[in-house]
């Protein structure tokens, strides 16, 4: 009898244990992969029953699954858990949550160069703006209430002008519906309501909804300069150059009392070392900013720098090596300013050739780049020898420098390669940054007007010295942002443009997508197939699409989505993930239905082919950088965690 009851209690275990596992989510309607989400709120309570009246805090922002909705006493309960694997922890009364569905986060851009995002109490007052061919008429009143702190009806708060870092004071801006609009003036954007979710806390100053104005020294403000320059053969003048240049910066900063404030690095790249073994190095460090001590000690560490004495494979050299050496090995928590400048007189050695060592192209090393907040400068020699390479590496530079807060390349030819020409360039943006640092701590740089347009006292200066001012002000902004704790707005709905008003081009926030690691693996599976069969389809159209009609049919689609037709485009054969199917964003992979594919060039098929292959590289990153993965609840298991993947980086 004993043997008995101790069999039952096990089988009772494992039938429990069972029905956890079993156990899910409510589904979102019309979706079948996709659950309910909610995000607390600060009045919320974790409650132990769904008629208990009093519970625990819950900590804001934190993201919840729902198990069971119920009426109790006219009051809409819910059962919670904070993941997918059947562990519920409590019940939530519906009334304290934000329903979430997407699974997009908004992330404010440096607000440098454009007034602050302001948060609408509803969509028709955002649109009254919008709609304006004049929207300053409407705009100007309202952000001088707000300044003087006066009422605005119309809006619940606005942005800090100081920058909010989203690395160090993580926030949710999550869309909760929007759709791309044709403003006033004929420029597009995207209304979007948004449910603002931050932390609280209570050891600290809110600084929300009044940011702090600076005009005294920023103390603390440090800049880092790393050059990342190309030591192959015909490069040594360059060398010498930036070397001259460095020690004059380093000589003027040094009686300026300047020498901790400003630091510079120096990283070399050649090429493949396993195709051309003689090159010594694909990439190497020969300065760090975190080390170096002063101008003396950087002429000693790279007095051995030279070009190299044989040639590499290809024309084209490793500079991705360079950059991504710099990016990762540079500690850049430490400084308040980050600037990179890249030199050299080749193009870049693409992700997909079999000699690159990173497997990245320009496009993922930029967003490597944004996400560090360190601003990409490229210096491009275009040396009569590289004629033929010209174009190809101007049309990689560009798109790796292209800078959102100047909203163009931060990209210089020299034309012809002189090298008079290159040492004015690298000597101007060398005084040009680390004056930034001067400015700063001296209190003459206007932090609180740095929202407006360039001064005019900057009209004689030369375009290297307007960017450099610009984006200086930026990097002051994203520091005070840091140093002061500055916190997105604790609103929770509101109506937002992810456009500057006054400057439609200048974005406010950009959208990211918040993957979990499974989504990620089943994302990069999929975009692998699309790639494979482009190209099948490089040889036959029909083949193409044939393939990817097998794909969604192995993954269990609805056969009417999948049916022959060659009006089917690949967002309506179901193969990518639901958690894309409603954003207000558009994607040139799931537009390309089989006329278009037909209609495309070889060229464009091929280009087609070679963007899926970065991407796939690119998520390889983010699976492995552990530091960038984030848990929305706690308790939540770690395959919960999710990364807030650019819009950009999407197929």
């Amino acid at each position: 009898m004993k043997n008995f009851k101790l069999a039952s209690i096990a089988l009772s275990m494992i039938f429990s244990q069972y029905a956890i596992a079993e156990q899910k989510p409510l589904l979102q309607e019309g979706k079948s992969t996709l659950y309910q989400r909610v995000l607390s709120t600060p009045s919320c309570e974790l409650l132990p029953t769904n008629d208990a009246k009093k519970g625990e805090k819950v900590p804001a922002f934190s993201r919840y699954y729902v198990y069971k909705r119920e009426n109790i006493s006219g009051t809409e309960m819910l059962q919670i858990g904070p993941d997918t694997l059947g562990k519920t922890v409590g019940w939530l009364d519906a009334n304290c949550a934000v329903p979430w569905n997407m699974q997009m986060t908004m992330v404010f851009t440096n607000p440098s160069g454009r007034d602050p995002l302001l948060f609408f109490k509803d969509r028709a007052s955002l649109e009254k703006v919008v709609n304006d061919g004049e929207p300053a008429k409407i705009l100007e009143p309202m952000r001088t209430a707000l300044a003087q702190k006066k009422v605005v009806p119309e809006i619940l708060s606005q942005e800090p002008e100081e920058f909010v870092d989203f690395q160090k004071n993580f926030y949710l801006l999550p869309i909760l519906q929007g759709e791309e609009v044709m403003n006033g003036r004929g420029f597009y954007e995207r209304v979007l309501e948004v449910a603002s979710v931050t932390k609280e806390d209570k050891n600290s100053d809110n600084k929300t909804t009044q940011p702090q104005k600076s005009d005294q020294e920023i103390v603390g403000f440090r800049a880092a300069v790393v050059f990342v320059i190309d030591s192959t053969i015909s490069m040594d003048p360059y060398i010498n150059r930036t070397r001259d240049a460095i020690k004059k910066v380093y000589e003027k900063i040094e009686k300026e009392n300047l020498l901790d404030k400003v630091k510079f690095g120096l990283v070399a790249f050649r090429s493949s070392t396993d195709a051309v073994p003689g090159l010594e190095y694909t990439s190497k460090m020969f300065v760090s900013p975190n080390t170096v001590k002063d101008g003396k000690d950087f002429m000693n560490k790279v007095a051995n720098l030279k070009q190299a004495t044989i040639s590499s494979k290809e024309f084209s050299e490793d500079a991705y090596a360079g950059i991504n050496q710099a990016l990762n090995e540079v500690n850049w928590n430490e400084f308040g300013a980050r600037y990179l400048v890249l030199i050299t007189d080749a193009g870049a050695i693409e992700g997909d050739n079999p000699i690159s060592t990173t497997g990245l192209d320009a496009k993922q090393l930029r967003l490597e780049a944004q996400h560090r907040g360190v601003a990409l400068y490229t210096l491009h020699l275009k040396t009569p020898s590289g004629k033929k390479n010209h174009a190809i590496a101007e049309a990689q530079y560009r798109e790796l420098s292209f800078n959102s807060v100047v909203n163009k390349p931060l990209y210089y030819p020299v034309n012809a390669g002189d090298v008079d020409e290159f040492g004015k360039n690298i000597s101007l943006l060398a005084n040009a940054l680390s004056s930034q640092v001067k400015l700063a701590y001296s209190g003459e740089s206007a932090i609180g007007s740095a929202v407006h347009a360039v001064d005019n006292k900057d009209d004689n200066k030369s375009e290297i010295e307007k960017d450099a001012s610009l984006l200086g002000k930026a990097m002051q902004l994203s520091y005070l942002g840091n140093v002061n704790n500055t916190k997105a707005p604790p609103v929770f709905r509101a109506w937002v443009s992810d456009r500057d008003f006054m400057k439609p081009t200048a974005p406010t926030a950009e959208a990211h997508i918040l993957l979990t690691k499974s989504q990620l693996s089943d994302l990069s599976e999929v975009v692998k197939k699309i790639a494979d069969a482009a190209n099948q389809g490089l040889i036959s159209s029909g083949d193409m699409f044939a393939q990817l009609r097998s794909v969604a049919a192995a993954m269990g689609q609805d056969p009417n989505k999948i049916k022959e037709g060659t009006s089917t485009k690949l967002a309506e054969l179901g193969l990518l993930g639901e958690y894309l199917d409603d954003i207000p964003y558009k994607s040139q992979v799931t537009a390309i239905d089989e006329d278009t594919w037909k209609g495309m060039s070889v060229q464009e098929q091929e280009k087609f082919i070679r963007d899926l292959n970065s991407k796939l590289r690119h998520y390889r990153v983010y699976n492995d950088d552990q530091s960038r993965w984030i848990s929305l609840s706690e308790g939540s298991d770690p395959q919960e965690n999710v990364y807030p993947v650019p819009l950009e980086a999407l197929p």
